[in-house]
């Protein structure tokens, strides 16, 4: 008896130590195909552990400059996920091979209050500074792992 105890509380307390967030969106649609995975951490003030991601934007002409991005940690300028809430701004300032020119990418998703294994929302996604300014939205799906 003494050890089943011993066992279950082993697996509460690994339980516990996972309990991060990990959250995945997607979307592909005529616009663009991405895929944004982040982890944030359980405790209090929910602090970002990780984020990755990747973009093609579909317009062919953003092509030369925006076709294919690749986002890590310091691309992700805002966050917020919370009580089945999730918010993604995903900025790329570019630099020599964009010609000036900026991404913003922003995805709201999921019902505050109501956390979900999956859940849906939109996202908006501007270029700017180049020669010629885009513009686009669409629903996005995301969920945990």
């Amino acid at each position: 008896m003494w050890r089943g105890m011993i066992v279950l509380a082993g697996l509460l307390a690994a339980g516990a130590a996972h309990a991060d967030s990990r959250l995945f969106c997607s979307a592909d649609d005529a616009q663009a195909r991405f895929t944004l995975e982040s982890d944030f951490a359980s405790d209090a003030g929910h602090r970002l552990n990780h984020f990755r991601g990747a973009l093609i934007v579909k317009d062919p002409a953003q092509a030369p400059v925006f076709s294919k991005r690749v986002f890590e940690s310091q691309h992700l300028s805002n966050h917020w996920a919370r009580d089945g809430e999730l918010l993604l701004e995903v900025f790329d300032e570019g630099g020599d091979d964009t010609g000036g020119a900026t991404l913003d990418l922003v995805v709201v998703a999921g019902v505050r209050g109501k956390p979900a294994a999956n859940f849906s929302g939109t996202y908006s996604l501007t270029i700017e500074g180049g020669s010629k300014p885009y513009a686009a939205e669409g629903k996005v799906s995301c969920g945990t792992k």
